[in-house]
């Protein structure tokens, strides 16, 4: 049993981040409970650590008393149909209080000491739409057409750490449906802000850099960075402001300020200095022009607020932002049933999001720092942990106390 890796898991998580004082201290609206929420909210995040695809696959395990060697004897938990009420009607703030207390705690633990790329912590920001079907719906789904038919749909921007560190997810912000003058559900960009003035007040001096996509290169998402005292790196695609248009073209006049080569490609770097419309202070402008032959080329076109920045560590910023879409986004859909509507209504599917990536964290801090290189496929640690959660089951010495 010395490799029981869930049991591992579990002392990780109790020891290190206190998880169990944590959930203790959550509250929900439920009247006159039978069960408290500590007790009906363990088995979620249990569930979510192993990489549960439904309740229905949580029901399955309450039944056979899978984790009834997690708790003190006699404990009876709970029925899913209280998990499905305690999750409606729980306290998001204080899910959220449990994610910041574990990202404080990988920060006293110095995970981020040499920060994520080069020295810097950056951070990346993304939309991602959740939970589409065309039938369910509640007060907090965002509505689309889909071939003249209502389609329903949440949708919500996230900050996770990009680089070579744990790509942790700092917070998310759901959309707001219908919030504008003409009643239409609200924009990716006021979200982002809304997250980004979050997160900075949370975890103050924590993020260096934030990485976004071409959405942002605008004077209202740069100057809202500027005024929170942290740079930014945003990609440039189509975009028809002057002050761009002139740069691009100053741009291309130029000799190339650096190239690299290596086995497969070439980059020529050109860069200038310039004011953006709307903006007070210069900004930098780049463009990174790769080619590995003739006719395979490709340009990245990028903004920045970062004046003196080596042109490598900011080539590194602008490609780790893809690590939102794959580490996290893709990763968590495939993986952790992160597109999967686990529950509608309430503060259901917040709450939910929020364990998702409370379970993500923890799991990606414990593979790093107890597992490091031992165990490289996330699949195979997913299945030993099963594997020691089956073990304990029948093993009576492996009881709560000893986790």
């Amino acid at each position: 049993m010395r490799r029981n890796y869930f049991i591992k898991l579990i002392k990780y998580i109790k020891n290190v981040y206190h998880i169990e004082n944590k959930i203790n201290k959550l509250k929900d609206g439920r009247v006159n409970p039978s069960y408290k929420t500590a007790n009906v909210m363990l088995p979620v995040l249990f569930g979510f650590l192993l990489r549960i695809q439904s309740l229905n696959e949580l029901n399955c395990m309450l039944k056979e008393k899978e984790f009834k060697n997690l708790f003190p004897g006699g404990t009876v938990l709970s029925s899913i149909d209280t998990i499905r009420d305690t999750l409606k009607s729980i306290n998001l703030d204080d899910l959220a209080n449990i994610n910041k207390g574990i990202i404080k705690r990988a920060v006293e633990n110095k995970v981020f000491r040499n920060g994520t790329i080069d020295g810097f912590t950056v951070a990346a920001i993304d939309g991602t739409k959740l939970f589409g079907s065309n039938k369910k719906c509640c007060e907090k789904c965002l509505t689309t057409n889909v071939k003249e038919k209502p389609h329903y749909y949440h949708s919500g921007a996230v900050m996770s750490l990009v680089g070579n560190a744990p790509n942790l997810v700092l917070d998310f912000e759901m959309y707001n449906p219908k919030v504008d003058s003409t009643s239409k559900d609200e924009g990716e960009l006021n979200v982002a802000k809304r997250l980004l003035s979050r997160v900075i007040s949370t975890h103050k001096g924590l993020v260096d850099v934030v990485a976004y996509d071409a959405l942002a290169c605008n004077s209202k998402f740069i100057n809202h960075c500027i005024e929170a005292g942290i740079d930014a790196v945003v990609r440039v695609k189509k975009n028809n402001s002057n002050s761009l248009r002139n740069v691009k073209r100053a741009t291309n006049k130029k000799e190339f300020s650096e190239v690299w080569k290596n086995k497969t490609e070439i980059v020529e770097v050109y860069e200038e200095t310039f004011f953006m419309s709307g903006v007070e202070q210069p900004l930098r402008y780049v463009k990174y022009a790769k080619k590995k032959d003739d006719k395979d080329r490709s340009q990245i076109l990028i903004v920045t607020t970062c004046l003196d920045m080596p042109l490598k560590t900011l080539y590194k910023i602008i490609k780790a932002r893809w690590n939102i879409e794959n580490r996290v986004f893709n990763n968590l859909k495939n993986e952790a049933a992160l597109n999967h509507c686990f529950i509608h209504g309430g503060n259901g599917v917040e709450a939910i999001l929020s364990f998702i990536f409370i379970a993500s964290n923890l799991f990606q801090l414990f593979k790093q720092k107890r597992i490091k290189n031992t165990i490289t496929l996330q699949k195979e640690l997913v299945r030993l942990l099963l594997k020691g959660l089956y073990l304990l089951k029948y093993d009576r010495a492996l009881i709560f106390n000893s986790c």
